[in-house]
């Protein structure tokens, strides 16, 4: 028996939104449609729905905890018997008919990544994004029909897309209505299907699309594209494709919201005289006027050179840190300059190298 936490990837001591949110992604993971080639798709597709109808109601999840199982089924079924997926199917991938008529199975939602520059982000960008996907079937132009014949109304359910069955109980007739099983609640059926697409009216291909990235985008934001993710059989709507941004690391700047962060490093002489700098920011130089004594650590703000927000026309501000570097690989003469320094300034110091004073009192002799 398949743990059911297991198979949503979620602890025992899950919230409602996390078995939820876990859910929709295993799902669309699993989802056939998503794995053309997978024989065994639809079975684990089947198996995460069953635990997401157990896990998301409390009674259901409160007697699987203690016992393992959910309703009279026995031992060993987790779901509780047959039942409940249809519910899940429809309010997550439209896979549920509609009472009185046959219901378009509208095709899955995709998701993509785009990799932006930091660069791209502030000024905004077109990126291309492929994706593999269902589409549309240009050999029978979706209807699933080999050319030169055509889809017949089901004579099962007479194009309902659905069945309905009596059967006596002790409470008298019991009506239930199912998809039916000869034309899969489509409506109609195929004597000759189409070689290239197997009757479906959509194939597996490779499809590129245009992402239009507003300014001001930020790692782990999702984009949706309508429209764009995988076709239905037989000419039924499209899904979503949902593109995630993820940034590449700057070398200079990190991003904290709509603020940039930086160093800025100078010479022991600028910080200690002042100096003005000349900054490279995302957009063109900047100048920073270092006052004299400026120590590590004091924090410069440039209003409007960071990243522009995307509720406005507003813009973040860049901040810099300033380093103080500390020279090394000191010549003669620079160590001779640093030590009389020291001496003016009443600082103590480490004794002078091996060789070093000799070496001045030649220098000047």
């Amino acid at each position: 028996m398949n743990d059911l936490y297991e198979l949503l990837g979620v602890s025992k001591t899950a919230s409602t939104e996390e078995i939820k949110k876990a859910y929709r992604k295993k799902a669309r993971e699993a989802h056939p449609d998503a794995n053309p080639d997978d024989p065994e798709a639809e079975e684990r597709f089947k198996l995460i729905a069953g635990a997401y109808e157990v896990l998301s109601d409390d009674a259901k999840r409160s007697q699987y905890d203690r016992t393992g199982t959910v309703g009279n089924s026995g031992a060993g079924d987790p779901f509780g018997g047959a039942g409940g997926f249809g519910d899940i199917f429809e309010a997550f991938f439209n896979m549920g008919g509609q009472a009185g008529g046959r219901a378009p199975q509208r095709g899955v939602d995709l998701e993509t990544t785009t990799v932006l520059t930091l660069e791209e982000t502030i000024s905004g960008v077109e990126k291309e994004v492929t994706v593999r996907t269902a589409v549309t079937c240009d050999t029978c132009e979706a209807t699933g029909a080999a050319p030169g014949s055509e889809a017949r109304t089901c004579g099962t359910c007479q194009g309902a897309g659905q069945v309905r069955q009596v059967r006596q109980s002790i409470l008298g007739q019991m009506v239930t209505t199912g998809v039916c099983p000869d034309c899969g609640g489509l409506g109609q059926t195929i004597s000759n299907p189409c070689a290239d697409c197997a009757g479906e009216g959509r194939r597996v291909e490779d499809r590129t699309y245009t992402v239009n990235v507003p300014a001001g985008v930020g790692h782990g934001s999702t984009l949706r594209l309508s429209d764009k993710g995988a076709v239905g059989p037989r000419g039924s709507g499209a899904g979503d494709l949902y593109v995630e941004i993820r940034l590449e690391r700057h070398p200079i700047f990190t991003r904290d919201g709509v603020n940039l962060e930086a160093e800025l490093h100078i010479a022991v002489t600028q910080a200690a005289l002042g100096a003005n700098i000349k900054f490279d920011a995302i957009d063109g130089q900047v100048d920073i006027e270092i006052p004299a004594g400026a120590q590590t650590g004091k924090r410069f703000r440039v209003r409007n050179k960071g990243v522009p927000s995307l509720r406005g026309k507003s813009r973040g501000d860049m901040n810099l840190t300033l380093i103080v570097d500390t020279p090394t690989g000191l010549g003669d003469e620079e160590e001779a300059l640093l030590r009389e320094l020291a001496k003016l300034r009443s600082e103590p110091v480490a004794e002078p190298r091996e060789g070093f004073v000799s070496k001045i009192k030649s220098k000047f002799s």
